[in-house]
């Protein structure tokens, strides 16, 4: 292809047109990966910037390079741009012949919900013989293989690759506020976009939970022609959201509890067998959920509303929701000798944290233990909030460490103390070690008391603890093989 093809839809400075006619080879942003005949893009990144690597890009074999910076001069063409990332979007959507508009292509955003929402989808539309891909947090699966994710939403060119790849009728992809903020879904087009909630978090990289909405936001810009918005309009961002999307006549499909809704939730029952009751137009349906807590009421609710979307049963989309297994670190219940529970969850926000603990409270927990801990330099904003829930909500709860990055352990401890002291309620006790804070937990649980781990969910460690154990369900196994 050449690279006057690539160029369409980027603004860039006129005086290259003559140098646009170049068969490119390959296109990649990552200057190691380039190979003879291959278009570079130079993009300024939080730790490396792609254009102090031109000249190795250009020593590997590049015949163009495309960046946002000034160049004096370069021994090969030089597109100035105005954003490189967004011109890397583009550029890969016509390389690979724009893959998002040959399939159906559902994207999904919102702070919480966004992984076992994407899940269930998955598995209701697997079940009803419509293969589907997934592009998320956990992993991705593509044609059916399990593919490790690096981050919860790949670059364009990463995400222009697998949607290429697929052989998939249905693609769901996870769409992270920091993928949206930095453009990696440049390019993609979704027939469904889906918001689930929005709440405090990541305000450390966005300064502000109004830039937090817009870029979550930013995702139902990129709906087709003739593609729908499903939004959740008990949050109220979402009913925000819906308000902006109908006044630019958008598409849209509410869920919520309001008689104003696409599809009305007319009732919850929380415990012992979890169900809502929903309407859509004269058809009231009850959808039984094998996940408590309404956090999954919820969930199950937008995934319902997703699948009514397609050619599928009613009552196919019911069964499958009861059928569903649950997802690896998203509220996994595990049932202990001595009678007590233990739950694994991704949570750490302050809502999701008190929606954890809940449906622990709901579900007739005796005693509600809470483990958990902060990300060194994340977010120093929602900590206040997250120590008033769990203090609120539990009957004691454990600070240990969540991954440092930079941070040193010490630093942390004190941060804790101070936590716990000011907004703690002098409730919980510090354990740095998280092996060994989740084996005091487990000893000295009763029968019915339900020990909440939260923050880390299916991730693995990034440091090493006193137990040989890399995850919070290996510590959990290797300490019941004990016990």
């Amino acid at each position: 292809m050449e690279l006057w093809q690539l160029m369409k839809d980027i603004g860039f400075d006129n005086q290259v047109n003559k140098e646009l006619d170049i068969q490119i080879k390959g296109i990649t942003d990552i200057s190691s990966n380039v190979r003879e005949g291959y278009l570079f893009i130079a993009i300024r990144g939080g730790q490396v910037n792609g254009h102090d690597l031109i000249e190795q890009a250009v020593q590997l074999g590049a015949c163009a390079v495309v960046g946002e910076e000034d160049r004096e001069s370069e021994t090969i063409p030089y597109i100035k741009v105005e954003n490189s990332r967004k011109a890397l979007g583009h550029i890969a959507r016509h390389y690979y012949g724009n893959p998002s508009k040959q399939k159906v292509v559902i994207g999904i955003t919102g702070t919480n919900g966004k992984t076992t929402t994407s899940y269930l989808v998955r598995h209701i539309l697997e079940e009803s013989g419509i293969s589907c891909s997934l592009v998320g947090t956990i992993h991705n699966i593509i044609n059916g293989e399990v593919v490790e994710a690096v981050n919860t939403t790949p670059n364009s060119l990463v995400l222009n690759e697998l949607l290429l790849k697929s052989n998939d009728q249905v693609v769901i992809m996870e769409a992270s506020s920091h993928g949206l903020a930095q453009f990696r879904l440049e390019g993609i087009e979704f027939d469904f976009c889906v918001f689930t909630n929005l709440t405090h978090d990541h305000l450390d990289y966005h300064g502000s939970i109004e830039n937090y909405f817009q870029a979550k936001r930013s995702l139902f810009d990129k709906i087709k022609p003739g593609g729908k918005a499903l939004v959740n309009t008990d949050d109220a961002w979402g009913e925000k959201l819906i308000t902006l999307l109908q006044e630019k006549e958008v598409v849209t499909y509410s869920v919520g509890q309001s008689n104003r809704n696409d599809l009305r939730i007319l009732d919850f029952v929380t415990v012992e067998n979890p169900s809502l009751l929903v309407k859509e137009v004269q058809e009231t349906v009850t959808i039984n959920v094998p996940m408590v807590g309404i956090h999954n009421l919820y969930n199950s609710a937008m995934a319902y509303a997703v699948a009514k979307q397609l050619p599928i049963e009613t009552e196919h989309i019911v069964q499958s929701i009861l059928r569903f297994p649950g997802v690896e670190g998203r509220f996994e219940v595990l049932k202990q000798k001595n009678g007590s529970i233990v739950v694994i969850d991704y949570a750490h926000t302050a809502d999701a944290i008190f929606y954890c603990l809940k449906a622990a409270r709901d579900s007739g927990a005796n005693r509600v233990v809470h483990l958990f801990g902060f990300r060194g330099n994340r977010d120093l904003t929602k900590r206040e909030e997250m120590i008033k829930v769990t203090a609120e909500m539990s009957d004691g709860y454990i600070l240990t460490m969540d991954d440092l990055n930079s941070l040193p352990m010490d630093e942390m401890v004190k941060t804790y103390k101070s936590l716990n002291t000011n907004y703690g309620n002098h409730k919980g006790e510090i354990i740095p070690d998280r092996t060994l804070a989740i084996k005091q937990a487990m000893e000295h649980s009763k029968p019915n008391d339900w020990i909440v781990i939260t923050g880390k969910g299916h991730e693995k460690y990034e440091q090493d603890f006193k137990l040989p154990t890399t995850s919070d369900m290996e510590t959990v196994k290797y300490i019941n093989n004990e016990l």
